[in-house]
């Protein structure tokens, strides 16, 4: 793969080396909302299948992306709604405990912290500075899942800095012990391969606004056949069995659609926002998330060899995924002068404590990491 620059819009002379905060658009995805937007000037157009046939398309491609089936796929507002979905259904073991991440996203965190309070559950976040001597991220978290685990609660990589877990070792774990397995795969869903079956994967959750190009205010969720006769949030008309039948909707019925559909969010239809996810998950389809992945780490492997021989990149390069990576940075560097200069030469990346969190894409070039290159030998 070569870089896909052309198909976005992003502005000349600057170097956007963070998608983990937010991707740019797609021309397509510009093109359909756009085309969206016309439509709604005149909404006599609408008929019955405009509510539906956009949704079940999008369910097919992210689970043509996942490896899940489209019944499997909901379409709600947020990572939190979903967790929300979920843990409402998660039984609770007796004196038991909940596992995450040392600084989890928040979402996840919050939503994970109300279960524990509500079910006289302990909260354990599992760290990773005090790991053994060649202990890799995941057997140390394996360490952490036992009998008295009732659900783990993660990132498929962490959002601060890209390290990787081998999720199909601890969704095995967590099936040994019975404990739930929910993943946020906001930061890598669509950047690098997932199969939910093979992870053994109960819920996964992802942001559409990072590594899937969609817009903000969507999330796609997998949710495994376990919870299909779970208790909804709320209870939006459109996923009752009788929703596609507009003139006998108040004929009130007690069964859902299929499988998962109890658990979309209302107003799932969203004209607008809908087509641009829809044709942001073709195209990622279409490059393949193996392609992407291969791609981010070839882009890359120049700026990791400039800063190891440099000396300033001590951290294992094959514990964090291809597209998100740290790069540590001496205690001597002055923050503000480095941010100073990412500001002066149109620089865009995230800084963490004494870390530069990069996250490359199809959009980038060669250019970009040069530039950053060449900022960063500025401040050793």
């Amino acid at each position: 793969m070569n870089s896909q620059k052309h198909l976005f819009s992003l502005q000349e002379g600057i170097h956007y080396l963070n998608c983990a905060y937010k991707a740019p658009l797609l021309k397509k995805g510009e093109e359909a909302c756009a085309k969206s937007l016309i439509a709604s000037r005149n909404p006599f157009n609408l008929s019955v299948d405009d509510f539906f046939d956009t949704t079940e398309e999008i369910k097919r491609q992210f689970g043509q992306l996942i490896h899940a089936d489209a019944g499997d796929v909901v379409l709600v507002s947020s990572t939190s709604y979903a967790f929300t979905s979920v843990l409402n259904n998660t039984p609770a073991k007796p004196h038991g405990h909940a596992l995450t991440l040392e600084h989890e996203f928040p979402s996840g965190y919050y939503s994970l912290s109300r279960w524990c309070e509500e079910h006289s559950q302990n909260l354990k976040s599992v760290g990773f500075q005090e790991r053994e001597a060649g202990e890799s991220p995941t057997t140390h978290l394996l360490n952490s899942i036992t009998s008295e685990t009732s659900v783990v609660l993660m990132s498929s990589v962490h959002w601060m800095n890209g390290m990787r877990f081998e999720l199909e070792g601890i969704g095995k774990r967590c099936k040994e012990v019975g404990a739930v397995f929910i993943v946020d795969g906001t930061q890598s869903v669509g950047a690098q391969p997932i199969d939910v079956k093979a992870c053994h994967i109960d819920a996964l959750v992802c942001a559409s606004y990072k590594w899937l190009f969609g817009p903000y205010s969507m999330a796609v969720a997998y949710i495994a056949p376990r919870f299909h006769g779970g208790k909804p949030v709320e209870e939006p008309w459109i996923n009752r069995s009788n929703a596609r039948e507009f003139q006998n909707l108040t004929q009130y019925v007690a069964d859902y659609r299929p499988a998962a559909a109890r658990f979309n969010g209302g107003e799932t239809s969203n004209f607008i926002l809908s087509p641009i996810l829809l044709e942001a998950l073709r195209q990622v389809n279409a490059w393949t998330p193996e392609a992407i992945s291969a791609y981010a780490r070839r882009l890359s492997a120049p700026l990791f060899e400039l800063l190891q021989s440099a000396g300033i990149q001590s951290a294992n390069r094959e514990e964090y995924a291809n597209h998100i990576f740290p790069l540590t940075l001496p205690s001597h560097v002055d923050h503000e002068h480095l941010k100073k200069l990412l500001n002066e030469n149109q620089i865009f990346i995230s800084l963490r404590g004494q870390h530069i969190r990069v996250s490359v894409n199809v959009f980038n070039e060669e250019a970009d990491i040069e530039k950053l290159v060449e900022v960063v030998q500025q401040v050793l």
